[in-house]
């Protein structure tokens, strides 16, 4: 897996840094949407940043379904194929597709931001966790219908510590 690793404090001042943006466009308790972002305010994280489309949920299920209608670039790395236009179901497993039903469910429902940990031992690298963050959108300010999300992947590189075994 070929996947930029930054330190723990990098990714959470990176978090805060994208959060004061956010917060920054809403206009009182309304949500920002997305027509309201500026790609070049945020030009340093474009790279992991997504937007992820949250669809009515169908006849037979209550919860909305979520698509990735962008993932940066800097994404291909940490799931080792371009995710853009794919649903959860096309990019995870079930228990992480399951995972994120959830966590992007209580974004929608509370209008509110999350912040958590994932692990990438689903993609083989037990090693790795992403530190990830999604920030609610409403095109009317009010129902969620985008989520913007942010992605650090921190933990152990597999480089060469240059220590040997005695």
């Amino acid at each position: 897996m070929a996947a930029q690793i930054g330190a723990p404090g990098a990714a959470v001042r990176a978090h805060e840094e994208l959060f004061a943006y956010w917060a920054s466009l809403r206009d009182g308790p309304l949500l920002p949407g997305r027509r309201r972002l500026d790609p070049a305010a945020i030009k340093r994280l474009l790279p992991t940043i997504s937007l992820i489309d949250v669809r009515p949920p169908p006849r037979d299920a209550a919860a909305p379904e979520f698509r990735m209608r962008l993932a940066g670039t800097g994404l291909y790395g940490v799931y080792g194929r371009e995710i853009t236009g794919k649903r959860l179901s096309d990019i995870y497993n079930t228990a992480a597709a399951d995972y994120w039903r959830v966590e992007l469910g209580r974004v929608v429902s509370e209008r509110r931001p999350a912040v958590g940990v994932h692990s990438l031992a689903w993609r083989g690298a037990s090693h790795l966790s992403i530190l990830w963050l999604r920030l609610p959108l409403a095109s009317d300010g009010e129902q969620v219908d985008m989520i913007l999300g942010f992605d650090a992947v921190v933990g152990m590189s597999q480089g060469v510590s240059g220590i040997r075994a005695a």
